[in-house]
């Protein structure tokens, strides 16, 4: 291990070769092009990194939340490959936006304005693309704005529409009848526009079968190993290792107490073994008591996480490794080979999305190129 992995109290393992290989998986499961959300610092992996690595893998387009991310992204990504703000430009900021050489996703009738006075200024079309709200009620424009701007091409004056998307809310659930709701309202909003391409599904809408595929797709969430088909098998590979290791272990009697508010009380004399990351590093305070670790060379021993996980340390009962020699150092997966980051999410009662965006800047990241959790 070098220094500047022991001077962490865990580590983040990020393997580049398998978010390239979920990109090519995803991309042979559709008919149309395949882009990649890389939003949240590409789910809290490294835009600067996987941006390029997912170019090199063939992505030709790249979809980021707000204007920062993509003005941070855009010297790393070729220049003629489009980066799209879905938040749009925030007020004021439309100039901006195209000297940095993005692109934005207009969401209202203010900044569909906006982007049109813009062009107007500049005398030329600016290219942009089109969000409607087919059922979400997040972001897009409503079914009677849309309906409008189709009577009224003025209102698209100076726009060069690249296509038109919007988002399923409820793609996970197979079975939910909000997916035909949704998909019902784009065929009818879309058919105003019908020489526009056209994007709808993201990671888990790509599963739900071709129908809702059209032209372009946007998954993000999958292409980091979160399985976009809950309740299924993962489809997609595994692409995190996050390790903490030994502070230092412990024997404490029958009837101790361990923890923040005494939350997990001994059942019998145990071997705790306390490692150095907590709630401070993303790891979340509401896997306190359910969580599991696993020791690399004992993979088949799921070790509970006792008591409160606190800001920078956790406790594991390692009674049932028996007499093993745990030395100070030794790192143990708490997502890897034996705890997929779904498994883990599930522990601490949220999903493998926000538990991967959480993960946060204390760990010692390395990225490698193949076997990151293996």
């Amino acid at each position: 291990m070098d220094i500047a992995a022991q001077w962490a109290g865990g580590a983040l393992t990020i393997d580049l070769a398998a978010i390239a290989a979920n990109y090519r998986t995803l991309q042979s499961v559709v008919g149309g092009e395949c882009g990649a959300a890389i939003k949240a610092d590409a789910y809290g992996l490294g835009a600067l990194t996987v941006g390029p690595t997912l170019e090199k893998a063939g992505c030709r387009r790249f979809f980021v939340a707000h204007l920062s991310e993509g003005v941070a992204l855009r010297p790393v990504i070729s220049r003629d490959i489009p980066i799209f703000v879905l938040h749009g430009p925030p007020p004021g900021t439309s100039r901006d936006l195209l000297e940095a050489g993005l692109t934005p996703v207009l969401n209202s009738v203010e900044q569909l304005a906006e982007w049109r006075a813009l062009a107007a200024s500049l005398g030329r079309m600016l290219p942009a693309v089109i969000q409607i709200d087919s059922g979400m009620a997040r972001f897009g424009l409503t079914a009677e704005i849309v309906t409008t701007i189709a009577n009224d091409p003025g209102m698209l004056a100076g726009v060069k529409p690249l296509f038109v998307m919007s988002h399923l809310a409820c793609a996970d659930e197979p079975q939910h009848p909000a997916n035909a709701a949704q998909l019902a309202a784009f065929l009818r909003l879309t058919a105003l526009f019908p020489t526009l391409p056209r994007s709808l599904a993201a990671s888990s809408g790509i599963f739900l079968g071709p129908e809702w595929h059209f032209d372009i797709v946007r998954p993000g969430a999958a292409l980091y190993g979160v399985n976009p088909t809950p309740g299924r098998p993962n489809p997609m590979r595994p692409v995190v290792r996050l390790q903490a290791r030994v502070i230092q272990t412990r024997d404490i009697p029958t009837g101790q107490t361990v923890g923040y508010g005494g939350l997990f009380t001994a059942a019998r004399p145990t071997r705790v073994a306390l490692l150095g990351i907590g709630y401070g590093d993303g790891f979340h305070r509401a896997a306190s008591n359910r969580g599991r670790a696993v020791l690399p060379s004992h993979p088949e021993t799921h070790l509970p996480i006792i008591g409160r996980v606190s800001m920078d340390s956790l406790a594991v009962d390692i009674t049932d490794l028996g007499c093993l020699l745990v030395p100070a150092g030794t790192p143990f997966d708490l997502i890897g080979p034996h705890i997929s980051l779904d498994e883990a999410a599930a522990a601490a009662g949220t999903i493998g999305y926000e538990l991967l965006t959480d993960l946060g800047g204390r760990y010692h990241r390395s990225y490698t190129q193949g076997h990151a959790a293996s």
